[in-house]
């Protein structure tokens, strides 16, 4: 188009045509304007891209430090293809070059930054990210839990911290009004599990505890911790939280004596939050028995997560994940990444990518 005539267009006329593009066209576009980028944020372009589904892949993103301390790189399954990505996630800049990976959610990926006592949250889509310093210094934190709004588009970090007296205390920092808010100690056995984090059910965090094996819940916005009514399955060896946002809530167990795990089930909070588990599942005798081979009854490597209608089950020294489609009521196993040696260590972290063109850091 002559550009006499396409600088003439009134505004919202243009902005109406922009928005009509396709979401992969239009993010080539956008850096080539100012303009044009702010565009991403117009409120025909959000209004069409978030009533509509995403166009992007979903994925399972495998962290290792094969990967990243090689190469700063993390391969991608692609669940819509259900096949490995021929090209990975690869990450760089200074600030990246010792971060660690510690959480995945509504298309955000937080990373640790000790040298620079932080972290860094980062939208890949939108290529934006943001700093968020610790609150105190040093800050030897656990069961760190990225917690994505109702709507995704802000967040919040939790995370227990333990002082020198040796009480844990919780930190919450709000992405809304970026600020840190510190909660007195939780008294509960919450164990030294680094792969657990917590399940965001009824406006509550959700954890399991080790001695004696119980759920305590945390409220984000007061900060006091309680017991919810929900008494666990008889019979459990371990247990896992797992939820599909504020919607359901479900749990992986162990079943077995004397801590030994002979099968394992999973469970679904019953309805209208009734703090009854319904029993939904068994895991086949053949796969439960590889699953358990794996972890060598270490079941603090155990640990799960959802992704797109998937309740995947994972374990720190194994490459390959178990996972269970809720809409089929079937057992697969994922197939192991290609570009991993044949001889590996521990150290395996899955998360669940779905990449949001508006999830805000």
């Amino acid at each position: 188009m002559d550009p006499e005539v396409w600088s003439r267009l009134p505004a919202d006329l243009l902005d109406r045509i922009l928005s009509l593009l396709p979401l992969k066209t239009f993010l080539r576009l956008a850096p080539t304007c100012k303009h044009f980028q702010s565009l991403t944020f117009s409120p025909p372009f959000i209004s069409k891209h978030t009533s509509s589904p995403s166009p992007f892949s979903s994925f399972l993103l495998c962290s290792h430090p094969h990967f990243h301390h090689h190469h700063r790189h993390y391969p991608l399954y692609d669940t819509n293809l259900n096949a490995w990505r021929k090209a990975s996630l690869s990450l760089s800049g200074p600030l990246l070059s010792r971060a660690t990976l510690l959480s995945v959610s509504h298309g955000r990926l937080c990373f640790s930054l000790p040298h620079s006592s932080s972290f860094l949250i980062s939208n890949l889509l939108s290529k934006t990210s943001s700093i968020v310093n610790f609150p105190v210094n040093p800050f030897p934190f656990e069961l760190f839990t990225l917690v994505p709004s109702s709507n995704g588009r802000h967040y919040w970090l939790f995370m227990l911290c333990s002082s020198s007296s040796g009480s844990n205390n919780a930190f919450v920092y709000d992405s809304r009004l970026q600020l840190w808010r510190q909660f007195d100690r939780v008294d509960s056995v919450l164990g030294h599990n680094s792969l657990q984090t917590g399940v965001f059910y009824k406006g509550y965090l959700n954890f399991t505890t080790l001695d004696p094996l119980s759920i305590i819940c945390f409220d984000l916005e007061n900060g006091s911790w309680g017991k919810p009514v929900r008494n666990l399955p008889n019979g459990l060896t371990f247990a896992r939280l797992v939820g599909n946002g504020d919607e359901k809530m479900f749990l992986v167990g162990g079943i077995g004596e004397d801590g030994i795990s002979r099968g394992m089930k999973v469970w679904e909070m019953g309805g209208n939050g009734g703090g009854n588990w319904v029993e939904i599942e068994s895991v086949p005798e053949v796969i439960c028995r590889k699953f358990m081979s794996i972890c060598y009854h270490n079941y603090e490597h155990v640990y799960c997560f959802w992704h797109k209608g998937l309740i995947c089950l994972c374990c720190y020294n194994w490459p390959e994940v178990l996972y269970y489609k809720v809409s089929r009521g079937s057992w697969h196993w994922l197939p192991k990444c290609p570009s991993l040696p044949e001889k590996w260590s521990c150290g395996f972290r899955w998360f669940s990518l779905v990449p949001d063109l508006y999830a805000f850091v």
